[in-house]
């Protein structure tokens, strides 16, 4: 089995977050995919966390090398269908390539983001999040 693993994912992971283990413990066994920009996501949301002083600058080189050893099938984007999706439901392109690419696969998502769980399961996609 695959799935479609979002950045909010990905660094609950690298950052120790309380739904790691859930996230550890759920894809076991499947292979990670995600849109070709994730590395490039990934640093823009830790260069966030610096510059609001959730992270200092070694907490973030360390989230990132974390996150490097994860194991993830990095797929082209479809920009078209993406800028798309983003205009028809107030999206940022970035949260849209997730989306795209989940359709396109025909696989879940995981994703620890409310607003990306409300658009894909307005598209009909499937989601696997953590229980309550």
């Amino acid at each position: 089995m695959r799935a479609v693993i979002d950045t909010s994912a990905f660094l609950a992971v690298a950052l120790m977050e309380p739904e790691r283990d859930w996230l550890i413990e759920r894809t076991k066994g499947i292979e990670a995919c995600a849109p070709e920009l994730l590395p490039y996501e990934i640093g823009n949301a830790l260069s966030a966390m610096i510059r609001r002083a959730r992270l200092t600058m070694s907490e973030a080189q360390a989230a990132y090398e974390s996150f490097s050893r994860m194991s993830v099938r990095l797929l082209p984007s479809d920009i078209s269908a993406a800028l798309e999706l983003s205009a028809s439901r107030n999206l940022y392109a970035y949260d849209a390539y997730f989306l795209v690419t989940t359709r396109k696969l025909g696989c879940p998502l995981i994703t620890l983001d409310r607003r990306m769980r409300s658009v894909a399961a307005e598209l009909g996609l499937d989601t696997l999040e953590p229980e309550s």
